[in-house]
């Protein structure tokens, strides 16, 4: 029977969710306590060629590891993870002289692997174990993964993994990949797997891999508390308990229990990992989880429309992800062209030359509302609402162009509809205008819909337009809008480059149309 052994890996895969940056003392202190436990090996991080900084979990020599290692335990292997994307100059790592890590994790695109199996063998002649990560398995054929076998058979690796980079792996397939790797493994070999959980099925397969009774030793990587980008990995804590009550195993769980508790609790309230409906989407349209990050955050899609875009994007570049490559399917699905001829002539004959008042859902709205009024009862102005429906200023008419937004708008019949043509779910509306014409050349606020009702009335001849409610983007996103449902997932960072981007996108309207704050604004 194999031998199972259990490897953590949450100051490396972890690492994505803070950047790495642990902290000195938390990575020493995290270390103690794994060891503790009894796990069977500990991945300390990353091994780039980059500038070290003791606070985060990516080294740049042996040497840097050393100190958090100290005093080391012989029952556990330290390991190291190298990306043959940008491998670390092989002449730069020192020889292995048992005071530092014992091995090296290579991971690798399918059109690295030449380049991996001669990496690898110089590694081995440094006096490291080499534990081979074939980054996206499930795109691998069977007689790709076969061929990938028998490259790396003569090196005869300690480890080869399976490792489900997107979280697609299901049971059925995931067997599939096990009975291929044990019958062309070198005996000697041990199988790995490495999951990440966007389909929750981590922990169901690692426990179906554990049930097989293979004649070779198992590694099955696992983070404390799942840490890990999107849905997070397997649980540490869950699968040690698992092997403690079926294999007669002796992990001590109350160790990493206190890393959650003392160090991790801390990290996830302020970056959310584990299950969410973008990473299943992501995960079932085989995309890069990054995608259902980037996505997310743009906060404009239903699940409908969310994987209707990741569905629309062709397979290859599905798997590669980039911001440019996101920016452009996101900005391609959405200029969803009509001919929109006939609801602008309408709408212009609606709108030209008259006094309008643009109500956005900003608090300066509620704290203003005698302003507000007293300015509609002298001034007579066409009302338009933004993606909302105020309950004490009557609207003419409401825009938007986030369908989210939309579907939860209780519109009655007095007030009417325009919408821009990315709204593809089937919706009742008054108008629909071409997204495209009206969009924001920037990506980051692309489909900003108070910066496209502008556009809008610029095209449709309106010379002067009031705005209320357009506070701008604020940290306290709890208290910054009059109605709860329309808070936003941006971070800091992104939020003042949205306020920057607006501001100067209405300070170019003005010169083409009066524009007036009648509340207080950022943008103002």
């Amino acid at each position: 029977m194999s031998n199972i052994k259990l490897v953590d890996c949450t100051l490396r895969d972890g690492g994505y969710i803070n950047n790495w940056n642990f902290g000195f003392e938390t990575i020493k202190e995290i270390v103690k306590k794994l060891v503790s436990s009894k796990i069977d090996a500990i991945e300390m991080g990353f091994f780039k060629n980059v500038n070290y900084n003791k606070n985060q979990t990516i080294f740049s020599s042996v040497s840097d590891i050393k100190e958090f290692i100290t005093p080391k335990d012989n029952n556990i292997q330290y390991i190291a993870m190298l990306d043959m994307s940008d491998p670390f100059p092989i002449e730069k790592i020192e020889k292995y002289d048992g005071s530092s890590i014992d091995a090296f994790r290579i991971i690798f695109k399918k059109n690295k692997i030449h380049e991996a199996v001669k990496y690898c063998e110089q590694i081995q002649k440094l006096g490291y174990k080499v534990f081979i990560q074939l980054v996206g398995t499930d795109s691998y054929t069977e007689s790709e993964l076969i061929n990938a076998i028998s490259l790396f058979n003569p090196l005869n690796p300690n480890i080869f993994s399976i490792v489900d980079t997107f979280g697609v792996i299901k049971k059925k397939m995931f067997m599939q990949y096990v009975n291929i790797a044990n019958k062309f493994l070198n005996p000697n070999i041990a199988l790995g797997y490495h999951s990440h959980n966007n389909l929750q099925q981590a922990f169901g397969n690692a426990e179906a891999l554990t049930e097989l009774t293979l004649d070779r030793d198992l590694y099955i990587d696992a983070c404390v508390f799942g840490m890990g980008r999107g849905a997070g990995n397997l649980n540490l804590e869950l699968f040690a308990e698992y092997m403690n009550e079926n294999f007669k195993t002796a992990y001590r769980i109350e160790p990493i229990l206190e890393i959650i508790d003392e160090y991790l609790n801390e990290i996830f309230q302020k970056n959310f990992w584990g299950y969410s409906l973008p990473f299943y989407l992501s995960a079932s349209t085989g995309s890069h989880p990054y995608y259902a990050s980037f996505y997310a955050d743009k906060g404009t899609l239903t699940l409908k429309s969310f994987r209707e875009l990741l569905k629309s994007i062709p397979i290859d570049d599905r798997r590669n992800f980039s911001t440019d490559k996101a920016e452009h399917y996101y900005s391609e699905y959405l200029q969803n062209y009509i001919d929109d001829k006939n609801t602008l002539h309408q709408l212009k004959s609606s709108f030209e030359n008259k006094n309008i008042l643009i109500l956005a859902p900003g608090m300066s709205l509620e704290s203003n509302i005698d302003l507000i009024e007293n300015y509609v009862y002298i001034n007579k102005p066409i009302v338009i609402s933004v993606n909302f429906i105020s309950d004490q200023i009557k609207s003419d008419f409401v825009f938007s162009s986030n369908i989210r937004r939309y579907r939860k708008l209780n519109i009655n019949k007095q007030i009417k509809t325009i919408i821009t043509s990315n709204i593809r779910e089937k919706v009742e509306y008054d108008y629909m205008v071409n997204f495209s014409s009206f969009a924001c050349e920037k990506n980051d606020i692309i489909d900003n819909s108070g910066i496209m009702l502008l556009n809008l009335l610029v095209y449709l001849n309106v010379k002067n337009v009031v705005l209320v409610g357009f506070d701008g983007y604020s940290s306290d996103n709890q208290r910054h809008y009059v109605y709860p449902g329309l808070e936003y997932n941006f971070g800091i960072d992104m939020l003042e480059i949205r306020n920057q981007l607006i501001k100067q996108e209405i300070k170019n309207i003005s010169e083409k149309i009066q524009v007036e704050f009648l509340t207080p604004s950022f943008y103002a």
